[in-house]
């Protein structure tokens, strides 16, 4: 039997176990007290709602489920490998939150604000910062077109950001609209921009000369490739920028971003930077307008990140409802907190009470006398008390009380 966790899973100890669930405590209650709802949905979705779901690259990172018994058999007799499966692992939170309300809309009051902190999984090749397994951290906003829904969950994820100290960080905004438009404007053909965003995305690993060498193998219109080689080339992109280039039709587009990042920096007041990239395109197919990404200054790299999918809902309902949502990367948060070495504001509060094992009624009274004001863990006394007090201070155990000697704890370090 194997003692090693399945490759893109891992173990926690205890010590992180407790900074996961201080995270995820101070997070949700960041989200609750701005008016967002905790709802669960099950880990395994229908395939066909996962495989329709307009999820990118996620659609092949997809873990499937085989049939059982009989119909696995005559799946593999019909020698369709498309029909051995019926159900998959959830790759994202959005998909069954679509489903969700699809499936309870009747109960729910629009706009519905909602949270989600749950695991999900993806057939990733494993290797630092890729997981198999991992937690996501969502809120989103169904049922409403407002702009004021994207400042609000740019602004409340924000807030939980700041609450969970990671540091300095800036919010990056753009719409998947005035991108389009900006690459129509270049001359590429409508049925081709799904293909250039996807190339453009990579606008941060291989530089501007590397997305246009790609686009040019690719077979993209030579003068569209020059065109968008000058835009893209330059140290900045503005709004003026991009209002020279697209059509008109395409500037109430560039007012409600504009809209959207001047109002979040206002909030923001300097905590932190809110600023519009053009470069943002983002992977998920299922996104419709707004998407935003936040970039941690202090640490690199993305931490949070979501959009707007006014479409997705529909495929279950047939309706036309709106929904935006955010995304906080958890297990990017807790990896820099934790080789950081981040002490929790709370490990003042545990404490041993170490007992005879004849004694242990006695010491739970006195236990359950200290859990008032401690977290309190009963410990049958061992042979060598000095090196155990050791290993609970490294674990961050304030105190401790060895019965029949006190009951007043003593701190450690003193």
């Amino acid at each position: 039997m194997k003692i090693t966790t399945v490759k893109g899973t891992n173990d926690y100890k205890p010590e992180e176990v407790r900074l996961r669930d201080y995270l995820q405590s101070k997070i949700t209650e960041i989200y609750t007290n701005s008016g967002f709802e905790h709802i669960v949905t099950p880990a395994i979705e229908d395939i066909d709602n996962l495989d329709k779901s307009e999820g990118g690259e996620n659609l092949n990172l997809i873990f499937k489920i085989l049939k059982r018994g009989d119909k696995l058999a005559k799946a593999f007799e019909s020698g369709d490998c498309d029909s051995l499966s019926d159900m998959g692992l959830r790759y994202d939170l959005t998909l069954p939150l679509s489903r969700y309300y699809a499936n309870n809309k009747s109960e729910l009051i629009l706009p519905f604000k909602t949270i989600q902190i749950d695991r999900v999984y993806r057939a990733e090749r494993p290797q630092k910062g890729r997981l198999r397994e991992f937690v996501q951290c969502d809120i989103d906003i169904i049922g409403s077109e407002s702009a004021n829904c994207e400042i609000e969950l740019i602004y409340t994820t924000a807030k939980a950001l700041l609450a969970i100290n990671i540091g300095s960080f800036k919010i990056r905004v753009n719409d998947r609209r005035v991108l389009k438009a900006v690459l129509k404007s270049m001359g590429f053909e409508n049925d081709a921009l799904d293909s250039v965003c996807i190339v453009f995305d990579k606008l941060d690993k291989i530089g501007s000369d590397g997305v246009c060498a790609e686009l040019t193998e690719k077979g993209f219109d030579d003068t569209a490739i020059r065109k968008f080689a000058e835009l893209i080339s330059r140290d900045s992109i503005t709004f003026e920028d991009i209002e020279a280039v697209v059509d008109e039709d395409s500037m109430e587009y560039i007012d409600r971003l504009k809209n959207i990042i001047e109002k979040s920096a206002r909030i923001a007041d300097g905590k932190y930077e809110v600023e519009f990239d053009i470069s943002l395109v983002r992977g998920q197919g299922y996104y419709t307008g707004t998407i935003f990404e936040v970039e941690s200054t202090k640490f690199r790299g993305a931490v949070a990140g979501g959009g707007r999918y006014d479409n997705l809902i529909g495929k279950f309902t047939n309706e036309n409802i709106p929904a935006v949502g955010f995304s906080i990367g958890f297990e990017r948060i807790f990896s820099i907190l934790n080789e950081q070495g981040y002490t929790l504001s709370d490990t003042s509060g545990r404490v041993a009470v170490f007992y005879n094992a004849d004694e242990y009624t006695d010491a739970l009274a006195l236990a359950e006398k200290l859990r008032k004001s401690y977290n309190v863990s009963m410990i049958e006394r061992p042979k060598k008390l000095g090196k155990f007090l050791d290993k609970l201070e490294k674990q961050g155990f304030y105190g401790y009380v060895v019965y029949g000697e006190s009951e007043t704890v003593k701190k450690f370090g003193e």
